[in-house]
Parts: C-alpha cells; structure tokens; sequence
C-alpha cells in the first residue's frame, strides 16, 4: 500500500510549488509571535495555552492541513498530470495511501514539530503544555491531511472549500459556539491534549473515547472514499 515513486512525486509537488512558501510561513510565523510574547510577557501557562490553542491548534494546523492535504493530489488531477500516473500498473488504493502519508509526514513536520518548539519557547514545557498540544497538532494533521486529501480527489475548488473549513469552521466557529464543538477536529485533539497536560490547563468540550472514535472514524471514511473516487477516475481508451 505504499508506492516510493509516488512518495518521491509527491513530495516533490508539494515541497517545489508556492505552497511551500506557506507550509514555511505558518510555522515561522507561529516562533516569532511566541519568541515576542514570552519577551513581553516572560514564561506563563495561561499565555502558553492561549498562544498554542487559539493559533497554533485552531488555525496554523488545518492550514497547513490544507495545503498538504490537497497538494498531495489536486494539482495533478487540475493539471491533467495524473493521467500519467493512472496509466501505470499501481494500485489506485495504493496512490491514495502513499499521498495520504506523505500529506500526514509534511503536516507533522510543518504543524507538529514548530507547536513543540513553540511551547518550549513560551512556558519551557510547564505543566507538560508543549508536548500536549504537539500531540493534539500531530493527531489532528492526520485527520486534516485525510479529509484534505479527499477534498481534493473531489473537486477543484478543494483549496477554496478547505480555507473555508479551516478558518470559518475550526478557527471561528469550532472555537466559539459550544453546539459546534463537538463537530471540530480542533476540539477532538484537544481531548488528548487535556489528557496529557496538568490538569486544569486544557479543556475541551469532547470526551477521550468519543474524539479517539471520531479521530480515527472521519480519517478511516475519509481515504477510504478517496480511494473510492481515484478508482472511478478513468483514462481515455478505458471504457
């Protein structure tokens, strides 16, 4: 289920576009404004927990989700290129998986690795706040990274629809009204990340089971149908 030279064009294609300048942005951008409050403000939990939750978390992560997730494929299939790679002899399931890891290590990397960094730099890891929500960002990328992934099988407009997503649903909407928590990605990492950090530190209005069986459930549905809608993709001379 895993293709290398797939793996290799993919990686190429999202880490060699203008994408790529985003993917180095939203990480950048996330050290400098922690390196700036923990100058002002010196090392505090509470300012930690804002900083990491109300930007990195609600709205860096499913950004940089988006431009993995339907950079992994919605270039080729806009661009025609992808008939190339339908008329080699690869499973098409196996062209979903390979894009969708490769989508999931860039928006590990780029989401991640800098959330980590980030919370070192705010409080040093106090209360375990760091390694908390680098953990909810890690999760969470593997589900964004899905659902991007098939947004971009299924339509063109895949980057319009997931910025929607992303900055309407998860980083206004999923952060703000209660009813809709319960249907926010950002929400349902953050149940793993209270579980991890100090108690009192990080809330979240989704219960472990229920977000672990949403995590796993929306990203399971999600390349499944993908892999649906790739193998309903026909070349010219097929039917």
């Amino acid at each position: 289920m895993f293709n290398p030279t797939v793996a290799r064009l993919t990686y190429r294609g999202l880490l060699g576009r203008r994408r790529a300048l985003v993917l180095f942005a939203l990480p950048a951008l996330l050290l400098l404004i922690s390196a700036a409050v923990r100058a002002l403000t010196g090392a505090d939990d509470s300012t930690a927990t804002s900083v990491l939750g109300g930007f990195a978390l609600a709205t860096m992560v499913p950004l940089v989700g988006v431009f993995a997730g339907t950079g992994a494929v919605g270039p080729e299939i806009d661009d025609g290129s992808i008939v190339y790679l339908l008329a080699k002899p690869v499973p098409r399931p196996t062209i979903i998986v390979t894009k969708l890891l490769v989508a999931i290590g860039v928006s590990v990397v780029f989401s991640a690795v800098p959330t980590l960094v980030a919370g070192f730099i705010l409080n040093g890891n106090s209360q375990g706040i760091a390694v908390a929500f680098a953990v909810a960002a890690a999760v969470a990328s593997v589900t964004y990274a899905a659902v991007f992934l098939l947004l971009g099988v299924v339509t063109r407009q895949a980057v319009v629809f997931g910025l929607v997503y992303a900055l309407i649903w998860e980083s206004l909407i999923g952060s703000l009204v209660p009813g809709a928590r319960t249907l926010s990605v950002q929400q349902w990492a953050l149940a793993l990340a209270q579980r991890i950090a100090g108690e009192g530190q990080i809330t979240s209005d989704v219960g472990l089971p229920l977000a672990v069986v949403l995590l796993i459930g929306v990203t399971v549905l999600a390349t499944a149908y993908a892999g649906q809608r790739m193998r309903a993709l026909t070349l010219a001379g097929e039917e």
